[in-house]
């Protein structure tokens, strides 16, 4: 028996260990192939031969020797609830960016702040006006805004100063809800737009407002406050 035990051992090692070099091999081909691409991680997918390729959050899937790649939405269809295993990947690697940058967002906790939110916004954006005033309806929420000034260079100015006031969620709320402009930011104040961008790039947001789940799910852009809340109801 114990001579069983340690074969399959061996033998759960081995497979271990040949799935890595696979993993490793499609890895190094890949940033040969593509070398201005940062590969951040390389999986097998539940389909033999292909391999799923997560680079600047993009998710593409390609095989051992790189004869082949494919972009778009890969679907399980073995199980009688079809799975879009690309979306839920997105989503994953959404989910982990989004929590890792909430230090550069505004946050405002309403109630006991329990259920989380996350959007991009621009100050100068009618929709994000909009926007709040519909967030202004719900309770027992956290909300993250990563300042996006995309639509003009006063978008910007008011975003640093935004950022800058001393209380930035009541200037945010000002500005948003009453129109009230916080004071011009000193020139020495360092603010996270840039990072912000760089965020939004990664997830393709190119307008605003653009509003995110916890678990990383877009679910659009100006909502109401009915579909924001049946939003947050089926986050699990």
């Amino acid at each position: 028996m114990k001579y069983h035990c340690t074969a399959l051992a061996c033998w759960l090692l081995a497979l271990s260990l040949s799935a890595f070099a696979n993993e490793d091999i499609v890895r190094k081909g890949f940033q040969a192939r593509f070398p201005e691409m940062k590969v951040e991680s390389v999986a097998r997918t539940p389909f033999p031969g292909v391999f799923e390729v997560v680079f600047d959050g993009q998710v593409v899937y390609t095989d051992e020797k790189l004869s082949w790649l494919m972009t778009g939405n890969l679907f399980d269809l073995r199980t009688p609830q079809e799975r879009n295993l690309t979306r839920e990947r997105r989503d994953q690697i959404a989910t982990v960016a989004l929590a890792k940058a909430q230090g550069n967002a505004i946050k405002r906790v309403r109630g006991n702040g329990r259920r989380v939110l996350y959007t991009f916004e621009d100050p100068n954006c009618g929709y994000c006006r909009d926007l709040q005033r519909e967030l202004n309806k719900l309770n027992d929420v956290t909300v993250y805004t990563f300042l996006l000034p995309i639509l003009s260079a006063d978008s910007n100015e008011k975003s640093r100063a935004v950022w800058c006031a001393k209380d930035r969620a009541n200037a945010w709320d000002d500005l948003m809800n009453r129109a009230a402009a916080p004071a011009a930011a000193p020139r020495s104040c360092a603010t996270p737009i840039e990072d912000n961008q760089a965020l939004a790039q990664r997830f393709g947001v190119r307008g605003t407002p653009a509003v995110y789940l916890a678990n990383g799910q877009q679910i659009g852009g100006y909502l109401p406050a009915d579909r924001i809340e049946q939003a947050l109801a089926g986050v699990r």
